[in-house]
């Protein structure tokens, strides 16, 4: 909606397609429906994830400034928009994803965009002839000087982002890196940390192996399934490769901000039970998971062995997460891969392969984390499209 809005805005005579009906279903589940519509604070290219080209990745995320694209938002758009600020957050003052999405709808509509969607209006093909002819589901046929696509990836498939824009882009001879799932939950564990469900708290995860297993900080959450939360998700796209891969990635989890060296001094000798000291800085139910698992629910500080304490304190510090394998394409909130981005001119989001096709958002191997970056990239690659489609 945002390429057509500004490719309204260059004079083109504009069509909009949707193959599924109501139309931009996947705005509706964003933030379970409340829609988490940008950061609150500028956001770092390197906070991106992609395999491809990390300069046109830079290029692209520098070339509209977060300022100026809340400014559209809020101006040509009409959205009100309230900060989140604990979280680093912008939302919708009411009405969720639902609103986001009239809102485009309603201002591509003003700027004379004709919309398609539901039955019939479904691409699945572009004819790479001089003029490029569109060929819909049913068998019609859209002949066009210029094509944009922006049919995201594979998250969610039955809001139609089903990947079948990245095998177009495939079959037009687009480099592509294979797609798999990001900011993804896992699953995985024991019943006794399913029975912790709704249990939170704020960690560090480190991932051994993988590409950019850096560690992440961030809220932790145990589900009745498995693990979520944003330090998980942030790092579950890394666990989905591996998984892909037939690979078991071990995921470590530091329970809070303190150390080895911290820990090992809160737990000198002292008349204190060990689940006393814990329960200082942790939450009680994982406190008595911990304390469960490694058989010593009944310790007290002062008569730990020196065994007892380093096992507890690498627990603490390096807990090996058992998990089983990722959400998957039902659960993931992103795509990662797509079509590589050292083939698209940064500028325009034309690509160098196939001439008068453009690309932008989801199909694109660029995602970011969880908290409005993915929004913010559709934006600025729309923007970047839309303009670009009708530069000449």
């Amino acid at each position: 909606m945002t390429a057509a809005y500004h490719a309204a805005r260059g004079g083109g005579r504009i069509l909009l397609l949707d193959g599924r009906r109501p139309f931009g279903q996947k705005i509706l589940l964003s933030g379970g429906g409340r829609c988490n519509i940008l950061p609150l604070h500028p956001v770092d290219p390197g906070s991106y994830t992609t395999d491809s080209s990390r300069n046109t990745l830079r290029k692209v995320v520098l070339s509209w400034p977060l300022p100026e694209v809340r400014a559209f938002l809020e101006g040509p758009i009409g959205l009100r928009l309230v900060e989140q600020r604990k979280t680093g957050k912008v939302f919708p003052l009411y009405g969720g994803g639902e609103e986001v999405r009239d809102r485009l709808l309603a201002a591509v509509r003003r700027k004379g965009v004709e919309v398609r969607a539901g039955s019939g209006s479904a691409v699945v093909d572009v004819a790479p002839t001089q003029r490029r002819r569109l060929l819909l589901e049913g068998g019609d046929e859209i002949v066009t000087d210029r094509i944009i696509l922006a049919t995201g990836g594979l998250s969610y498939p039955k809001t139609g982002s089903d990947g079948s824009g990245i095998e177009i882009a495939r079959r037009l001879g687009h480099a592509i890196v294979d797609p798999y799932p990001a900011l993804v939950s896992l699953r995985g564990g024991s019943p006794a940390h399913h029975r912790l469900a709704g249990v939170s708290q704020p960690v560090t995860i480190s991932v051994e192996g993988g590409k950019n297993a850096t560690p992440v900080q961030g809220d932790f959450l145990f589900t009745h399934s498995g693990y979520s939360g944003p330090a998980i998700l942030n790092i579950g796209h890394i666990a989905a490769r591996a998984d892909m891969a037939g690979e078991h990635t071990t995921i470590a989890v530091s329970w809070s901000e303190k150390t080895a060296d911290d820990w090992n001094t809160l737990l000198s000798p002292s008349g204190k039970t060990v689940r006393g000291v814990l329960k200082e800085f942790l939450p009680d139910r994982l406190v008595e998971l911990l304390l469960e698992e490694l058989a010593l629910s009944d310790a007290r500080v002062a008569t730990l062995t020196r065994d007892d304490r380093v096992r507890l304190i690498e627990n603490l510090v390096s807990y090996p997460l058992p998990w089983r394998r990722s959400g998957g394409w039902n659960e993931a909130e992103v795509t990662g891969g797509g079509v590589m981005l050292s083939e698209i001119e940064p500028r325009t989001m034309r690509s160098k392969v196939v001439p008068c096709i453009s690309f932008c958002g989801e199909i694109l191997d660029a995602f970011g984390p969880i908290g409005g970056t993915n929004f913010l990239w559709a934006f600025i690659t729309g923007k970047l499209a839309g303009e670009g489609a009708m530069g000449g």
